[in-house]
């Protein structure tokens, strides 16, 4: 399959409205005619449920909690990006388009993250406008603060909290269409399978957590908005409830995979305190702002970190990086506190953390100051740690977090399954090798308002769909195939607990492919996934029964994917040999030990065609044109 992106011709400046102009419409009295269904009810989802309804389409929106209001999106923290310039300090459109192919090393399409950055300033515009509570400066205009990878203040936010707020926007906007009939709503559901008719998306196989029944949808059009796939390495940032199911079946079904070794890896985390965790939590980046991280200088040094002088430690970001400090990109400060971790001067009981001191910033500015902008994470931390941050230092450290690479769109948002759509983390398509900072609800937000609305109405106005029922082959086959596989896992009766299983699968994760990969443990990942995959199927245990409210066969059926994503992951890391990003090589690093790119063999997409579980897939490129920016090393200092 030739991979065909849609990017349209002429300037940059002006793609996406040329774009839109020459799009196919659907005009308003026959929009009810079309049935989309949404998967997912995050920021993505939830937006794009509620603002396609009020378009006039029917839509049928499915989520796997009782409410949109527990999806992850609630735990973003820190912002939101938009170069409104506010601040006055020569930010724009084109700083936000640069700042984002930068930040993501240059392993993203320029037409997208244009358009991303072009649309952004609509999204504060709406929010505001549902009442987002967004913090305010003296004379009540809106804030803005900085973020990684950027030297200007374009982030948006309202506290600590700014995810939840800007999901309570889109809830609400969902909520008026499910009271006004324009959208069907189901909670507790679950995706199992996609259905394709005819080459054409058509519908979806759902699983109803509370009874265990599989039910059948139908529609002209699917969206998939259900998130990334960090929990693949068990310990992660991420709800434990975030699985990688709908897209991995997607991708069985003929949706390519694109870039799936992008994982971002968060500098800003608690670090892990014991072996029973089932996840670990995210201390937003906006508080590298007033934060300074360090270390001791000297190996091993376990004093008290107020009793460390000044001349003792070594506040690393700010000595290699002087022009962004404490700002640098998530990859780069990531893999720089694994490094003065390795070297014996991490602190904590591990040993595997860094300071993030606020004294300076509470000398400076007071305590309420700090408080004002970052009390809510400041508790969070004490109520996790026991420690007031206030009085010691934070410490943190790298966690899995986000993930760049999903499921591989065109220009549309449209995967290589003819109707079916892709939106927010559940794509690849903005973010490059590394995501900054408050872009991924920009992404979330701006793909659900302001990009689908106008794209999917090109693709229903140019098809024609048959009548499709719910007892023709391809539905009864897909809920078949689905009961043979619950009833597999059902029948095993082995040994050992789904989280046994994923643990051991998240430890393999991190020490082959997470913060630094080469060939010899790559490969040996494969092994070893492999392996354990065959142990799963011979040995799990779950319990209880299929047609009843089980989250153990919940889990046991998205672990078995995340045991074939984890393959797909080691492979595409291994095939990638350079570094970019968050894709640390170690085989492939500059004399400074900064990520090393090839561009001239591995500057393209790689989109991988499912070929069967525990075959090699099939590589297809999608090569990457930069007509609008220089290729160069990446430099923050």
């Amino acid at each position: 399959m030739i991979l065909d992106s849609k990017i349209p011709d002429g300037p940059l400046e002006k793609k996406w409205d040329t774009h839109r102009f020459n799009l196919k419409l659907v005009n308003p009295s026959n929009k009810r005619k079309y049935h989309i269904i949404v998967v997912g009810t995050g920021l993505a989802g939830s937006s794009a449920a509620a603002s396609l309804a009020e378009l006039g389409y029917r839509v049928t929106s499915f989520c796997y909690h009782e409410s949109p209001r527990r999806a992850h999106s609630i735990a973003a923290q820190g912002g939101i990006n938009a170069p409104k310039n506010y601040p006055n300090d020569n930010d724009s459109v084109w700083r936000l388009f640069y700042d984002t192919i930068k930040g993501g090393d240059f392993r993203a399409r320029e037409a997208n993250v244009y358009r991303l950055a072009q649309v952004s300033g609509s999204i504060i515009d709406q929010c505001v406008a549902q009442g987002v509570p967004f913090a305010r400066e003296y004379g009540g205009l809106l804030d803005n603060r900085s973020f990684g990878g950027a030297q200007v203040s374009r982030t948006f936010y309202a506290r600590g909290q700014t995810g939840q707020q800007l999901l309570l926007g889109a809830y609400s906007a969902l909520s008026r269409q499910i009271h006004k009939g324009q959208v069907k709503f189901y909670d507790r559901r679950d995706m199992m399978d996609l259905v394709v008719v005819d080459g054409q998306a058509r519908g979806v196989v759902v699983r109803n957590m509370v009874n265990g029944e599989l039910e059948t949808y139908i529609g002209d059009a699917v969206i998939l908005a259900t998130g990334g796939y960090g929990n693949v390495f068990y310990l992660s940032t991420n709800a434990k409830q975030s699985n990688a199911t709908a897209i991995w079946r997607a991708h069985k079904k003929g949706a390519f995979f694109a870039n799936p070794c992008f994982t971002q890896i968060h500098p800003t985390c608690i670090p892990l305190a014991s072996e029973h965790q089932s996840k670990l939590t995210l201390m937003s980046e906006s508080l590298r702002n007033d934060g300074r991280i360090w270390v001791p200088k000297q190996k091993g040094d376990k004093r008290n970190p107020n009793d460390i002088p000044m001349e003792e430690r070594d506040y690393y970001l700010e000595r290699l990086y002087p022009s962004f400090g404490n700002l640098v990109p998530r990859d780069v400060a990531s893999r720089r506190a694994k490094e003065v971790c390795d070297q014996g001067r991490g602190v904590g009981p591990t040993g595997l953390a860094v300071y993030l001191d606020f004294a300076d910033a509470i000398q400076r500015n007071g305590k309420a100051w700090v408080e004002e902008k970052y009390g809510n994470l400041f508790d969070m931390y004490q109520r996790i740690t026991g420690e007031n941050a206030y009085q010691t230092p934070m410490r943190i450290y790298p966690a899995v977090h986000y993930t760049m690479g999903g499921l591989w769109v065109d220009y549309n948002l449209m995967s290589t399954i003819p109707g079916m759509f892709v939106l927010g983390e559940a794509n690849f398509s903005d973010h490059g090798a590394n995501r900054l900072g408050a872009s991924a609800l920009m992404q979330g937000l701006a793909d659900g308002y302001f990009v689908i609305p106008y794209t999917i109405g090109d693709y229903l106005a140019a098809h024609k769909f048959k009548p499709v029922k719910e007892d023709q082959k391809e539905f009864t086959e897909a809920k078949k195939a689905i009961t043979d596989k619950t009833e597999r896992l059902m029948a095993i009766r082995g040994n050992r607990t789904v989280d046994d299983f994923h643990k051991e699968l998240g430890k393999i994760m991190w020490e082959y492919v997470g913060m630094a990969r080469n060939e010899k443990g790559l490969k040996k990942a494969m092994t070893m996934i492999a392996d354990l995959r065959k142990q799963f199927w011979s040995d799990v245990k779950v319990p209880g029964k299929a047609n009843d409210l089980n989250p153990e066969l919940e889990k046991a059926h998205r672990v078995a994917d995340f045991m074939e994503l984890g393959e797909a992951i080691a492979r595409d890391a291994l095939h990638r040999e350079e570094s970019c990003g968050c894709h640390l090589r170690e085989e492939h690093q500059t004399e400074e030990n900064e990520a090393k790119r090839n561009d001239k063999k591995f500057a393209y997409v790689a989109a991988w065609e499912f070929n069967g579980v525990g075959k090699a897939p099939k590589l297809h490129k999608e090569e990457l044109k930069f007509e609008n920016v220089h290729l160069a090393q990446r430099s923050y200092k």
